[in-house]
């Protein structure tokens, strides 16, 4: 008698295809919400300049009103508040929507119109002209994606049946997710460096506003092809016998779910707490102020930077005779463009560390039976090593050596927060019944990530808040901000249901 366990059936070439798309649209994902820590101060810094002159207008002081819109000004800080939160309470509350009807009408119909909305809202989010313009298709790209991880992780763990296979699929291709942190630091890079070159938007070659732009170049691949790909064959079967429940939000805090959706959604949230307090807060840290503002701030070597690339820009403006007014914005247009150039090399560190940690977890995931001591590996040492960086970090400004040892630093963070995500991506289609996988999820990831997670952001910004640019603050309540969420998501964990990996609820 063969008691060999049963060996796993190989990739057809659909399957390759579904693997290889749904790599993209996780990149995708990730791509499109690590703009904004990229974009957020130059974009506030252009966007605000009618208001200032507003301002002055209107009789107030030019340093005066400059200070409001300097980061850790009033203003500044009240709008850095809403970019980085209610973006991403709209995505947590139309996300669950979302989930709802994922579970309703299929993963693949709410997949595809997903991927339009924040493919379209992406673009149209670099030709904006205001604040509030930004923050709406901001909050429009929040809501494409969020229905979209959650439609994406639902469609493959129904897709793959196979216990190992599946944890195999959705530990890799959520991986790719770190592809798209570095992408999206490399079109920032790019932009910044090439912005001169490009077509002028709204008669300036700002780099934030081709980054933006550039979200709607991975959504070409998912647009032409996902449509064609097959429905989960587990969804599409109960719903043509008949036997598809209907999904119920109030199910999910039934005697049976209850402990799980409360857990999930509070250790999910930790986890994003740490990235969105303190990770995401690391290129207003670092990042030089633009030249002609009250004062600076940021790290000494990207200062230096912007002011060379500055300087570069005003000599030549004046070589070829240009009036003082374009001098000078081509100047602080120069100078922005490489801060934000240094800044998305260090970005580009802490993407490169969380693809790491994203490809371990999904090495881990299938040698590790108890999820519990998976998710541990990751959530101890981040506990203590992001509050410790960041602290330290908060006395490394001033010196121009400390740069590379930041960016190792920030690599090591990202994989021990970004790893932290796939967990959830394997963890959670084991523990809510097919007719609410999608829904339950959508809960964990919208509330509890989106929501409850990326208010760290909130309280970073808040508590960093002063009358003058202080990046050493931001480091300090960011490390403050994220080591309290990630010590309550450490206690939490020991009450994490363990799930059987064997196969799915149904």
């Amino acid at each position: 008698m063969n008691s060999a366990a049963p060996v796993a059936p190989g990739l057809n070439r659909t399957a390759w295809l579904i693997c290889i798309i749904a790599a993209i649209g996780f990149a995708f994902d990730i791509y499109e919400l690590l703009m904004l820590p990229l974009i957020i101060k130059p974009a506030i810094a252009a966007l605000s300049a009618p208001i200032v002159e507003g301002l002055v207008g209107g009789g107030m002081d030019r340093a005066q009103a400059a200070a409001l819109w300097a980061p850790g000004g009033a203003e500044y800080v009240r709008w850095a508040r809403t970019l980085f939160f209610l973006p991403a309470l709209a995505g947590g509350v139309f996300g669950l929507l979302g989930g709802y009807l994922t579970d309703l009408l299929g993963r693949r119909r709410v997949l595809t119109f997903s991927i339009l909305l924040y493919a379209i809202a992406a673009c149209a989010a670099g030709f904006a002209t205001s604040l509030p313009q930004l923050l709406f298709f901001r909050c429009l790209v929040f809501i494409g994606v969020c229905v979209e991880f959650v439609a994406a992780v639902a469609w493959l763990a129904e897709l793959f049946t196979d216990p190992k296979q599946r944890e195999k699929v959705l530990g890799f291709t959520q991986a790719f997710s770190s592809f798209g942190g570095m992408m999206v630091a490399g079109a920032a890079y790019f932009a910044a460096k090439w912005a001169l070159n490009l077509p002028a938007i709204h008669g300036g070659h700002e780099a934030w506003r081709y980054t933006l732009i550039s979200g709607v170049i991975p959504a070409i691949p998912l647009i032409v092809i996902r449509p064609f790909l097959p429905e989960s064959p587990a969804w599409q079967q109960k719903r043509e016998a008949g036997t598809l429940r209907r999904p119920s939000f109030a199910e999910l805090f039934s005697p049976e779910l209850r402990k799980t959706t409360v857990i999930t959604t509070l250790i999910f949230a930790c986890s994003y707490g740490i990235a969105f307090g303190a990770i995401q807060q690391l290129p207003q840290i670092i990042g030089a102020q633009r030249i002609g503002t009250p004062a600076e701030a940021g790290h000494v070597a990207v200062r230096a930077a912007a002011k060379k690339a500055g300087g570069e820009a005003m000599a030549a403006a004046k070589a070829a005779k240009k009036p003082e007014p374009v001098a000078q914005r081509e100047m602080r247009q120069a100078a922005g463009n490489a801060s934000d150039q240094a800044v998305a090399a260090v970005t580009g560190a802490q993407e490169l560390g969380g693809l790491l940690g994203r490809f371990l977890l999904a090495v881990l995931a299938v040698v590790l039976v108890s999820r519990r001591m998976l998710f541990r590996v990751f959530q101890i040492p981040s506990l203590i090593f992001v509050p410790l960086l960041f602290w330290w970090i908060a006395g490394q400004l001033g010196n121009a050596d400390s740069l590379g040892t930041i960016k190792l630093g920030i690599f090591i963070a990202g994989v021990l927060t970004v790893a932290q995500f796939s967990f959830w991506g394997n963890y959670i289609p084991l523990v809510f019944p097919l007719h609410l996988r999608g829904t339950g999820e959508s809960f964990a990831a919208n509330i509890g990530g989106r929501v409850l997670g990326t208010a760290a952001a909130w309280f970073t910004l808040t508590l960093s808040a002063s009358d003058k640019p202080d990046p050493a603050r931001v480091a300090i309540a960011g490390a403050c901000v994220a080591g309290a969420y990630a010590l309550v998501g450490a206690v939490l964990t020991q009450f994490l249901p363990e799930p059987k990996a064997e196969e799915l609820k149904e």
